[in-house]
């Protein structure tokens, strides 16, 4: 998930802790003294305001901070010896640990938190331990995962055997009525410092990320929520509330210029929440997936362009090809090929056409004689991430219109979606 941006590299870095806690000694000046005591602001001035502001982040802090739950994972991962087939070395297992952030959503016990979070080595599944601990609790309990969406980053996890008096529900929020220069407030565990907060703004309320896992390995983009809110490693997970106390988005990433240099990321003032309505609409398939995966709604459609990629075949879109080769094919310059069309699903109901034949390349193959999409909503589509952007947000019954072409024709297809996406 690192990606270059301005003149700077610039990362987006997931927030699993993975750095060394460095404790800073500061030395006390008089100005940090405490002042001789004062007259007391009045309402309405400049001081005034600023202890109304301190006061309902008091006010919002003490009323739900019990609702965060501090998170820990354990995976066992087998460490290869390169030269063991020479030297007789064995294979070594390690304990990799993590922690993270999450959050009680309803009396039921159900925490909201990152997938990657709870995730194993790698990203793949959940890790062989997960533990949580509540607000003023030493011990920590074991919890199970009730469902997984890695394209979202999203994960629903319950605690078993934890005091039902324990279970402290955080409000949510409507996040598509959040305005930018909103006070937000994070909620969380950076650096694994459980239960600490912090306060800023809503920079922007629409910032187009890569967010989630997707099937070549790089995050969906997604709309998301900027806060300057100090956030860090650990705070993955946790919530971002406005100044009602209600949860407005979940701590995703940050972006980090130190973090290119380093590869742990710190915070720079520019990070990112997932928008807690998205969370909202996923919450119903997290409670009924049974511990499995959760995935983005789909078409019934796959790629019919794909390269040779690390160990396997990877889907791309069409500006992965040369231009004399597109114009050979009678192909767009962008777009996605629809190989072949699965049958009853949405895209067969509306009458998308896969390909008719298999065509091999150096490093790939693409099937052609069937459309391309080169649009969805009226955003352009050049790969499956782009059209899953568009998707994510959709439920059954919602539509989306795609621009195809087939041959030399180009027409808008609107595609209802049904159960059959979901499953």
């Amino acid at each position: 998930m690192r990606r270059p941006m301005l003149a700077a590299i610039l990362v987006l870095v997931g927030l699993g802790l993975g750095a060394t806690l460095l404790r800073d000694q500061v030395p006390i000046s008089d100005a940090q003294k405490s002042p001789a005591a004062t007259t007391a602001p009045t309402a309405g001035t400049e001081a005034g305001a600023r202890l109304q502001n301190e006061q309902n982040t008091i006010d919002i802090v003490s009323r739900y901070e019990p609702g965060l739950v501090y998170i820990s994972t354990e995976q066992q991962v087998v460490q290869q010896d390169p030269l063991g087939w020479m030297l007789g070395g064995q294979d070594e297992t390690q304990v990799v640990q993590g922690v993270g952030s999450g959050f009680f959503v309803n009396e039921q016990g159900d925490i909201l938190t990152n997938y990657h979070v709870v995730a194993g080595e790698n990203g793949q599944g959940p890790a062989s331990s997960i533990r949580v601990r509540v607000m003023n609790r030493e011990q920590s309990v074991p919890a199970r995962v009730i469902g997984l969406a890695p394209q979202y980053d999203l994960a629903l996890i319950r605690a078993e055997g934890l005091d039902k008096s324990l279970i402290r529900p955080i409000p949510l929020g409507d996040s598509d009525t959040l305005k930018a220069g909103q006070k937000a407030i994070a909620m969380g565990a950076p650096f694994g410092l459980d239960f600490s907060v912090t306060e800023g703004i809503v920079s922007s309320t629409a910032r187009q990320i890569p967010i989630g896992f997707s099937a070549t390995g790089e995050g969906i983009t997604q709309k998301a929520i900027q806060t300057d809110a100090a956030i860090n490693p650990g705070n993955s997970g946790g919530p971002l509330l406005d100044s009602s106390g209600r949860v407005i988005g979940i701590n995703t990433q940050i972006l980090s210029p130190a973090g290119a240099a380093t590869g742990v990321g710190q915070n720079a003032g520019v990070g990112f929440a997932i928008p807690i309505n998205a969370a909202k609409n996923l919450l119903p398939r997290l409670q009924q997936a049974k511990g499995g995966i959760v995935t983005a709604p789909r078409l019934g459609i796959t790629v019919g362009l794909v390269v040779q990629g690390p160990g396997q075949l990877l889907p791309v879109g069409l500006s992965a090809l040369t231009s004399q080769g597109k114009r050979e094919l009678g192909l767009p310059e962008t777009g996605l090929v629809v190989g072949q069309v699965e049958p009853n699903t949405p895209a067969a109901k509306s009458g998308l056409r896969g390909g008719t034949r298999t065509q091999t390349f150096r490093g790939g193959q693409i099937v052609v004689g069937g459309d391309v999409i080169t649009a969805a909503d009226g955003k352009p589509v050049d790969g499956i991430e782009d059209l899953q952007a568009v998707l994510i947000d959709k439920q059954p019954g919602d539509s989306v219109t795609l621009r195809v072409v087939r041959g030399k024709q180009t027409r808008d297809v609107k595609v209802t979606l049904d159960n059959s996406s979901f499953e």
